[in-house]
């Protein structure tokens, strides 16, 4: 969810992925283009189902509508991976395989920067924004509304669609055989005559965004798939490595053409300049970002991860009110296009951190909450992974999982800021598939017994329990989750771990992070006891279940850092921020506050980066006063708990390597 963990928990208000396994490239098999309708009325392809009920319930429509099956499998991969979500909604209100969308219950016109007690600038200097709520149009776009459209073109009810998988594969071949007869084609057996339909099918409003995401179904087609669905069904898309689609269809499709001047995106995906204001308001009172000289000035980190809690055009007017706050890039779900609002040199207000801002670049995805159990698109994360990596490579941040990000890994830079801090992307955001996407897959590192774990568990079959998805206290719909769930002994009905920063009894809500470690994130062994481990967390020995037969972690290697001699516990911060003596004259000295965590002797932390203490002084709307102040003391960023944190170099001893 996006607000405080201490605050009541409105009805929608949270978000989520879901999907396992990476998809395979298969050799090219001998099954038919165009595959004969199954004898029954049709696969549901459910758990009690066949297992290969989906795949032949592909087969059915792409016969039915006259659809290259493999360009059905591809479109539908690119949607969903195949998962049916057991009749969930996606964030974007897209139901099934095929992501049929049918998003009008599920407007909200309000983002998740509205909610909770987190400044987004989380900077003491200035006074905290207080934007209001943006409204969203009454119309939503024809790309959120294609349900009802299949329902129309097939005959079958809505509800079916929503929650057959067969019949909602039925649908999306039915639109994509309407998108064909649209453009004045004819049905072909031909995969490389559906390039103009498919990127129809994307619901994109610009050339470059429907065209980014028929390339990339198409390379799906090329490469070929093969995985085991969220319910337990065997889909294989065989590999046609020498398809070559007819792109000069995409001329006949009607699109705007979209404008990448201004952006800092990679070649591979679709991108545009929505600028954010940075404007005057009054009464020395700016907004919505800072002007900064990165990387000259300071390094770029930190990538954070964000969802939104809107839809695209309403989260587009949001940021392009200088009232409101920024983040540098919000990314479109149904297709995976990139709106970039605040160029990389400048600090946006998206974090609730202003150190973590100072050094960040900040990723905003669609998503509102429709229903409980809402999960993300395959085109999004594809779309997120190349923008990451080609930042990464840009700013030299080290992909892995205390450089990128969820905003609910970013620590409260005070004790009065721990509650109120946001826990978005939440457990549902699969870490597993986006870092394979990214290039840098979670493997074991070390061997069996080291004294470091990756926390790694089967994204499908991690089920924890969470409750408050849709009413406080109710337990959310079972999905598959990054996250594990930590006690204070080796029992499932031992007390969770308890964070004091937050305040209260651990609970499994879902917004609670009290007792949760989340997929790629690292920690120093505590102790080991048949099947379980247990991990030095915010303090305390927590311990999780990690049987041999279903790991929830793989050894792991890394430095970390516990007291140096004599000391019993050292201070945690929140923020690595200069010692007083390194203020110039004219820059108010920022507190040096601990928060209410220690590290104890005997305990050890994986370390992160060695930083200075540092800086950005930016009260002012005029760029001249921008100071970046930088300290003598230096910082180990440490994985403290759910959270980062900081600890000073000169309170501890690093051990396994490097000054």
């Amino acid at each position: 969810m996006r607000g405080p963990v201490t605050a009541p928990e409105p009805t929608p208000a949270r978000r989520r992925p879901r999907a396992p396994a990476t998809a395979l490239a298969v050799a090219a098999l001998l099954v038919p283009l165009l595959g004969a309708a199954p004898s029954a009325a049709g696969p549901g392809a459910g758990p009690a189902d066949p297992p290969d009920g989906l795949q032949r319930a592909f087969a059915a429509a792409a016969a039915e509508y006259h659809v290259p099956q493999s360009v059905l499998l591809g479109v539908s991969y690119l949607q969903s991976r195949w998962d049916a979500h057991g009749g969930a909604p996606s964030v974007t209100g897209g139901y099934g395989p095929m992501h049929l969308t049918d998003a009008r219950t599920a407007t909200t016109g309000s983002s998740h920067h509205d909610t909770g007690g987190e400044d987004p600038r989380g900077d003491d200097a200035r006074p905290r924004p207080r934007p209001g709520a943006v409204p969203l149009p009454a119309d939503l776009p024809a790309r959120l509304t294609t349900l009802p459209r299949a329902a129309g073109l097939t005959g079958r009810d809505p509800a079916e669609l929503r929650t057959d998988p067969a019949a909602n594969v039925a649908g999306g071949a039915a639109l994509l055989a309407a998108a064909q007869r649209e453009l004045g084609r004819e049905p072909s057996e031909d995969p490389a005559d559906w390039y103009g339909a498919v990127a129809r099918f994307s619901g994109a409003d610009d050339t470059a965004s429907a065209a980014a995401y028929a390339d990339e179904v198409y390379a799906v087609i090329r490469a070929g798939e093969r995985r085991t669905t969220d319910a337990g069904q065997r889909v294989t898309l065989p590999a046609r490595p020498a398809l070559a689609p007819d792109t000069a269809q995409l001329a006949r499709v009607g699109l705007r053409t979209a404008s990448r001047a201004g952006t800092e995106c990679p070649r591979s995906v679709s991108c545009e300049w929505v600028p954010a204001p940075y404007e005057e308001l009054g009464d020395d009172d700016y907004g919505n970002h800072d002007l900064g000289d990165r990387p000259a000035s300071q390094r770029i980190r930190y990538i954070v991860v964000h969802d939104t809690e809107g839809t695209w055009d309403g989260v587009l007017n949001m940021v392009r009110d200088p009232a409101y706050v920024s983040w540098n890039y919000t990314l479109r779900s149904t297709d995976g296009h990139i709106a970039q609002h605040v160029k990389a040199k400048d600090v946006a207000w998206h974090a609730g951190n202003w150190y973590v801002n100072a050094n960040s670049i900040g990723l905003e995805h669609e998503g509102f909450l429709a229903e409980p159990d809402s999960w993300y698109t395959e085109a999004m994360y594809r779309s997120s992974a190349r923008l990451v990596a080609y930042l990464a490579g840009r700013y030299g941040i080290p992909l892995d999982r205390q450089h990128i990000l969820g905003h609910d890994n970013v620590p409260g830079p005070t004790p009065a800021t721990v509650p109120g801090m946001h826990t978005d992307p939440g457990p549902y955001w699969d870490w597993r598939h986006y870092f394979r996407l990214l290039g840098r897959p979670f493997e074991a590192t070390g061997p069996k017994g080291s004294g470091v774990v990756t926390i790694r568990p089967d994204y499908a079959a991690n089920r924890p329990e969470y409750t408050g998805c849709e009413t406080a206290g109710e337990a959310c719909a079972p999905h598959g989750s990054s996250a594990v769930r930590l006690h204070s002994d080796h029992d499932a009905s031992s007390p969770l771990i308890e964070d004091v920063g937050l305040g209260g009894a651990p609970t499994t809500g879902v917004n609670d992070l009290s007792s949760r470690v989340s997929t790629g994130q690292r920690f120093a062994v505590a102790d080991r006891w048949r099947e379980w481990t247990a991990i030095w967390y915010l303090g305390q020995k927590a311990w999780f279940r990690d049987p041999s037969s279903r790991p929830a972690a793989v050894p792991g290697t890394g430095r970390t850092v516990t007291p140096r001699e004599g000391l019993e516990s050292v201070p945690v911060y929140g923020r690595a921020y200069p010692e007083a003596a390194a203020y110039p004259a004219g820059v108010p000295v920022q507190e040096i506050t601990p928060l209410p965590y220690t590290l104890p002797r005997g305990q050890r932390y994986v370390a992160g980066d060695k930083v200075p203490g540092e800086y950005f002084w930016a009260p002012t709307f005029d760029p001249a006063s921008h100071r970046v102040v930088t300290g003598k003391d230096l910082y180990y960023e440490i994985q403290f708990g759910h959270r980062i944190a900081y600890v000073r170099a000169a309170d501890v001893r690093l051990v396994g390597g490097g000054a």
